[in-house]
């Protein structure tokens, strides 16, 4: 996907799959293509008569690119003067004076995002644009993105959240194949029929199976049902870490239950794992907990000389190479597939995948996941979802997973822990509460409604201020969970 927007925005040249050479001519690249809609904009690229601005999908690079601050970087790609204007749409006002290296991953994209939107271009690419952004910051995205799109400017967008790229594309492109061997783009199609097939794993016009199994969105339990006892107690949890202050009410996590943890960033949910997790003590307040903890952080790094292999030996033994765990999580999160990889070397997205099955594999009552979507594709975190949500039904364990992936918490959460408050200064945890009790409470705050796709039954945006829009919030549902 990466490779096809640097191939359109003219940063590479095709080679035409003769993989001996870096590239081709490009009136070589031209002849191959047919009359059409493509041959002219490769023309236009080959001849710079268009002009592109991309925003790239590693933007952890960055800060080794341009050592300088904030606005000094947005002040060179301010064509139109609008720098004020995007840096406060983007709620980036506080960090301009800042170096880019002392940014974190949320603030680091929307700085990203502002310096692509301040060019002045003819066809803009978003690779990965909702990387490590919340729900309130992925909308407020999706908005200043379409209002681009009104100017009359074209736009590719390549992005994980299934939930986003339904209401901010018109078509939609699918991109099959065997990872880091090659790749197919479908022709496009509606956005809607687009996700419902990749869901369901089959492209009927091309009559290929993607998938072995349909993703299916299931009606999460009512809260106390096929649940067990409780493994988990709090109440009146308060911390305090430098100018920010987190505050709880009481709540409980059984056996058997997946409670789901949502909320704006910097509100408290990885402070309040990690109190739960015995990594900081409350100031007030107190936690029960008859159970063993395995923990998944929210930054995952491989601190670990040897291959993949060797680390799943070192930290759980035997238990992965047969049995229902190498089915359900080792194979589900093709964990198989990377064995041989020094652990070092992994990708973000490898990285991932291994980090929750050593969290799944290890001998625990209660299993705490922060982020376990973060540079997952679209179908390994639904995958992911299926292997939490699997080995909490199987064992009768019980998980709380911190994510902002729509998709992913609907999938995999039987309940819902709400996070409301203002970023970097306080947060209070509301809850569990069902799953729809949770969501119509959390989205209300992001003033966004879903519905559930008739067919896949998929959580679908509603279009802002559209009837069904309107009457939702009229009715005070924002997200039908049935």
């Amino acid at each position: 996907k990466s490779t096809a927007v640097n191939l359109l925005a003219g940063t590479i040249q095709p080679n035409l799959g003769d993989w001996t050479v870096d590239s081709r001519e490009w009136a070589e690249v031209l002849e191959s293509f047919p009359r059409g809609e493509l041959r002219d904009y490769l023309g236009m690229v080959a001849e710079e008569g268009v002009t592109v601005a991309v925003k790239p999908q590693y933007i952890d690079k960055l800060p080794k690119i341009f050592d300088g601050e904030v606005h000094e970087l947005l002040e060179r790609v301010d064509d139109r003067g609008e720098l004020a204007e995007h840096a406060s749409m983007l709620a980036i006002d506080h960090v301009l004076d800042r170096k880019l290296g002392a940014l974190s991953g949320g603030e680091l994209q929307r700085v990203a995002l502002c310096a692509t939107l301040l060019k002045e271009a003819d066809v803009y690419f978003f690779d990965e644009p909702s990387s490590y952004l919340d729900i309130h910051e992925r909308m407020r995205v999706v908005r200043i993105i379409q209002g681009l799109a009104e100017r009359g400017k074209r736009i590719l967008v390549v992005e994980h959240d299934l939930a986003i790229l339904d209401v901010l594309c018109d078509l939609l492109h699918v991109v099959y194949g065997e990872r880091a061997a090659y790749g197919i783009f479908t022709p496009p199609r509606s956005t809607r029929t687009a996700i419902n097939a990749y869901l369901d794993g089959f492209l009927p016009e091309e009559n290929i199976r993607i998938r072995d199994k349909p993703i299916q969105f299931l009606r999460g339990r009512t809260r106390g049902e096929e649940v067990g006892l409780p493994i988990l107690k709090w109440g009146g949890i308060e911390k305090t870490l430098g100018d920010f202050r987190l505050k709880t009410g009481e709540g409980e996590v059984k056996s058997a239950e997946v409670v789901g943890v949502v909320g704006p960033n910097a509100t408290g949910k990885t402070t309040m794992v990690r109190v739960i997790a015995g990594e900081i003590e409350p100031d007030e307040g107190w936690c029960t907990m008859d159970a063993k903890v395995s923990y998944k952080p929210q930054h995952v790094s491989a601190d670990f000389d040897g291959t993949v292999q060797d680390w799943l030996d070192t930290e759980l033994g035997n238990k992965w190479r047969t049995g229902e765990f190498h089915t359900q999580v080792i194979r589900t999160l093709q964990v198989d597939k990377m064995l041989e990889l020094q652990a070092k070397k992994l990708s973000g997205g490898e990285l991932q995948a291994v980090s929750i099955a050593i969290c799944l594999g290890k001998e625990a009552d209660l299993y705490l996941l922060d982020e376990p979507s973060a540079h997952l594709d679209a179908n390994a975190r639904m995958e992911a979802a299926k292997a939490i949500r699997r080995t909490m039904e199987s064992n009768e364990k019980a998980a709380m997973v911190i994510d902002h992936d729509i998709y992913f918490i609907d999938i995999v959460s039987d309940s819902l822990l709400v996070f409301e408050g203002e970023g970097g200064s306080n947060g209070e945890a509301m809850g569990p509460l069902s799953l729809r009790k949770g969501m119509n409470r959390f989205l209300s705050s992001v003033d966004v409604t879903f519905r559930r796709d008739h067919d896949s039954h998929r959580p679908r945006i509603n279009k802002p201020g559209s009837v069904k829009d309107r009457s939702q919030k009229a009715e005070g549902e924002y997200f039908y969970a049935e």
